[in-house]
């Protein structure tokens, strides 16, 4: 399966959008392809990455048909964590999805 990363990129910073609508208007999260997600410079905690990887496994199944699960142990034991920012874990979505084609 082709997988355009400028698709998975807007599906990414959607999640984001959705995800802040249940956060205070203090807790904000960039909603953009450079936003920090996990770890240094991010405003999320890990209870909001989980929420966050939820939303997007839910959009990735919508918009592409294909159910990942991005939290697995592949995605915990590479080097540098796809949760980084949104270029990261979109590059990781279109790499997953590209693999089970």
């Amino acid at each position: 399966m082709s997988v355009e990363k400028e698709k998975v990129i807007n599906l990414v910073v959607d999640a984001i959008k959705e995800l802040n609508e249940m956060r205070e208007e203090n807790e904000q999260i960039e909603a953009s392809e450079d936003a920090a997600l996990y770890g240094e410079g991010s405003a999320l905690d890990s209870l909001s990455l989980v929420n966050l990887i939820v939303i997007a496994e839910e959009k990735i199944e919508d918009t592409f048909e294909v159910s990942l699960t991005l939290a697995d142990e592949k995605a915990m034991s590479l080097r540098n964590s796809p949760f980084r920012s949104v270029e990261t874990l979109a590059e990781y979505i279109t790499e997953r999805i590209t693999e089970g084609a």
